[in-house]
C-alpha cells in the first residue's frame, strides 16, 4: 500500500469540483435540481470519473450513481449531486469526489481488500425541487415513500413525471434497495457547513449524531379587506397574525439554546400580495432542529399551541401541515473510533461534533452502520456562493479516508 499524496488528492479534489461547478440552470449562480437537465450533465461527468477510476457504473431507478469496484459486502462511500438554489460548490460533490479518488488510490496501488466499495452518487438531499428530501439514499436504505411520487415542483410536474421525463421507471424504485446482508457500512465525508472546527484550528471532525428536524407548511387564514378603510380595531390581519407566530417560532428555540435547538421560518408569502390590500392569507414554513426527538416534539407542540392562542385571539384561523419528520441519527460508535484514529494518523486531532444538517448518512443509517467525517470549511459558511474549503484540507480528509478503508474490517 502506498502513501497518499496529501497535495495531489487536494489539487484533484479541487480541479473536480471546479469541473461541476458550471453545471447549472443559471447564469452567475448554482441551480442544479434533481433529476434536471443539469443533473443528467453532473451524472455523466462524475460517471466518466468512476470509469476512469476502475470502477463499473451503474444508475438505479431514482438516478443513483453506483460506482462499483471489488467483490464482497460493499462499504458504501457517498454523498449527494444536487443543489440548493444560489448555494456552494462542495457542498454533497466533495462526498463523491472523495470516495472515487480513494478507489483510484486503492486501484492503482493495487491494494486488496477483503470488501468491496460502492461509490455513490444520489440526487435528492437538499430538497430543492419537489417537497421531500433524501429521497434517492432512501430507495437505497429501502425506506422510500411512495406518496412522494404524488408531490410537484413549483411548475407542476409530479415526481412521478420528472422520474419518467429522466428515463426512469417509478415501478423500478424496490429494487434499488440494498440488502442489509450485502451491506457492510456507510461512510459520508462532507463539509462541515459550520464554523467549530476552525474555531479549534483542525481540518477534521467526526460526527456524533445528525440531529433529528421537523418541517411545517402553516397556512394563516384571516379577512381581504382594503387597507384605508378598515380600522385597525376590526382588521383580522393574516400577515400580523403570521408575524406573532414567527417570533415565537424564534423565542421556543432560543428558550431550547441549551439543547442545540435552531428554528427558521425561510419562507413566507402573503396574499393577495398587494400594496393596499390588508393580506387575507398568509402561508409559511417552520424548519426545527435539535438533537432530542423527545424535545423537538415537544416544541413543535408548544409552538402550536401558542398559535392558536395567537388566532383565537385575533380571530383568524391556522392549519399546520407536516412535511418533513426526519428522527435524530447517532452515528455508529466503532466508525467514529476508526475515523478519528485515520485523522490521528494524518497528524490531526480529531474533533468530535455534532451535524445540525441533515445528510444522507441519516437514512442510510436505516440500512447499516454509518459514520460521517466533517471536513473544515472557511468561515463556516454553507449554502451560499462563498462555501469554501482549501486543497490542503480536502487532500487531508480523503487521505483519512483512504487510511480508514484500509484499515476497515467489516463485522462478521
Amino acid at each position: 500500500m502506498s502513501a497518499p499524496d496529501i497535495k495531489k488528492l487536494g489539487a484533484r479534489a479541487e480541479a473536480m469540483i471546479a469541473a461541476l461547478a458550471p453545471i447549472s440552470a443559471e447564469s452567475g449562480r448554482l441551480v442544479r435540481l434533481f433529476l434536471s437537465p443539469e443533473h443528467r450533465r453532473a451524472a455523466d461527468l462524475v460517471a466518466g470519473w468512476m470509469r476512469d477510476a476502475g470502477m463499473n457504473v451503474s444508475e438505479d431507478a431514482l438516478g443513483t450513481l453506483r460506482g462499483r469496484w471489488g467483490g464482497g459486502k460493499r462499504l458504501l462511500i457517498g454523498s449527494h449531486l444536487d443543489a440548493v438554489i444560489d448555494g456552494g460548490n462542495y457542498d454533497g460533490p466533495l462526498g463523491v469526489i472523495a470516495g472515487i479518488l480513494a478507489v483510484e488510490h486503492l486501484a492503482k496501488s493495487e491494494t486488496r481488500l477483503p470488501f468491496g466499495i460502492d461509490v455513490l452518487a444520489f440526487g435528492d438531499e437538499e430538497g430543492s425541487r419537489f417537497p421531500s428530501t433524501l429521497s434517492s439514499s432512501g430507495a437505497c436504505a429501502g425506506a422510500f415513500e411512495q406518496e412522494t411520487l404524488s408531490l410537484a415542483d413549483r411548475n407542476g410536474v409530479t415526481f412521478a413525471d420528472a422520474l419518467t421525463a429522466y428515463g426512469k421507471n417509478p415501478g423500478g424504485i424496490p429494487s434499488a434497495a440494498y440488502t442489509p446482508s450485502e451491506v457492510a457500512a456507510y461512510v459520508e465525508l462532507h463539509i462541515e457547513q459550520g464554523p467549530l472546527l476552525e474555531e479549534e484550528n483542525e481540518p477534521l471532525g467526526v460526527v456524533t449524531g445528525i440531529v433529528g428536524q421537523s418541517r411545517l407548511r402553516v397556512t394563516v387564514t384571516g379577512e381581504a379587506g382594503h387597507a384605508g378603510t378598515v380600522p385597525m380595531n376590526l382588521r383580522r390581519d393574516a400577515l400580523a397574525g403570521a408575524a406573532a407566530m414567527v417570533l415565537v417560532v424564534e423565542r421556543v428555540a432560543k428558550a431550547n439554546a441549551a439543547n442545540r435547538m435552531v428554528a427558521t421560518v425561510g419562507r413566507i408569502e402573503a396574499i393577495p400580495g398587494a400594496t393596499n390590500i390588508i393580506p387575507g392569507s398568509v402561508a409559511f414554513t417552520i424548519d426545527l432542529r435539535t438533537m432530542s426527538d423527545s424535545i423537538r416534539k415537544a416544541a413543535i407542540a408548544t409552538i402550536q399551541h401558542e398559535a392558536r392562542g395567537i388566532v383565537e385571539a385575533r380571530k383568524l384561523g391556522v392549519a399546520f401541515e407536516p412535511f418533513h419528520d426526519a428522527a435524530a441519527t447517532i452515528c455508529d460508535s466503532a466508525l467514529q473510533d476508526m475515523l478519528a484514529a485515520a485523522i490521528t494518523d494524518m497528524g490531526h486531532r480529531p474533533i468530535a461534533l455534532p451535524s445540525g444538517a441533515g445528510h444522507d448518512a441519516q437514512m442510510m443509517a436505516k440500512l447499516c452502520q454509518a459514520a460521517m467525517m466533517f471536513v473544515r470549511c472557511r468561515g463556516g459558511i454553507s449554502h451560499n456562493p462563498a462555501e469554501y474549503a482549501s486543497p490542503a484540507d480536502m487532500g487531508t480528509a480523503i487521505a483519512a479516508l483512504i487510511r480508514f478503508i484500509e484499515r476497515y474490517r467489516p463485522k462478521s
